[in-house]
């Protein structure tokens, strides 16, 4: 990721240096032409040559992923009025208004009714940061449900989804109050928690990729890490 932030700040720069020089050697040519300003001019365009060569060569989806803020950042960055930041309170909670949505919406209540509805709301909105930091992370599938109904060689990356039980809602009070944090979540909220993690566990096991990831936080009854900055990672998360 750093040698691509160098190439595009030194690609900026060298078109800026490229712009001072031909206005230079049109000046120069125009009152006293010289040979030795001309061969500089040229050394750069081949250079922005490789560069853009270089550039080229990074899939699409991995260089937008490199250069686009995260939506949650950019909102909050421009103080968007649609951010609900979350208390992390059962009190927030009771304010907030029953919450709807689509298909992704849903994956993403079920979730966390599955895998975080005995947590604090603190825990709850983090498990949420760790599937929608994987949506937004080129190494993951590119929706909710695709990451949540994701498979790794052993299994599936979120236990309930294919544990051999059905997955039905019991606890319909439950669900309607993990679906409120989700909502929030998807409206923007900011992630906050869990420093970029794309991944967690219990402390009740200790799972061999957890010594290659960064540990980021423990939030209730679940450790969250960061994982690597490439599609490696989930090779690894595998393992």
């Amino acid at each position: 990721m750093s040698v691509l932030k160098s190439w595009t700040g030194g690609a900026i720069v060298l078109l800026a240096l490229a712009g001072g020089l031909r206005a230079e050697v049109t000046v120069s040519q125009s009152n006293e032409p010289t040979s030795a300003i001309v061969p500089v001019d040229q050394g750069l365009l081949a250079l922005l040559g490789q560069e853009r060569s270089a550039l080229g060569a990074v899939p699409a989806g991995r260089l937008t992923a490199i250069t686009t803020a995260p939506v949650a950042a950019r909102k909050e960055a421009k103080g968007d009025a649609a951010v609900t930041p979350i208390a992390y309170s059962e009190e927030w909670v009771d304010t907030q208004p029953v919450a709807t949505g689509d298909a992704q919406f849903q994956c993403l209540a079920k979730a966390l009714y599955f895998e975080a509805r005995g947590e604090e709301v603190a825990g709850q909105a983090a498990v949420a940061e760790v599937i929608l930091n994987r949506v937004d992370d080129p190494a993951f599938p590119g929706s909710i449900c695709g990451v949540v109904q994701q498979s790794n060689g052993r299994g599936c990356q979120f236990s309930y989804v294919c544990d051999g039980r059905a997955d039905r809602i019991s606890e319909k009070a439950t669900y309607d109050r993990v679906a409120k944090v989700a909502r929030a979540m998807l409206d923007g909220a900011p992630r906050r928690l869990t420093e970029g993690a794309t991944y967690f566990h219990t402390p009740a096991v200790r799972p061999t990729w957890s010594h290659r990831f960064t540990r980021t936080a423990q939030i209730g009854h679940h450790i969250f890490y960061r994982g690597l900055d490439s599609s490696a990672e989930i090779q690894l998360a595998s393992n």
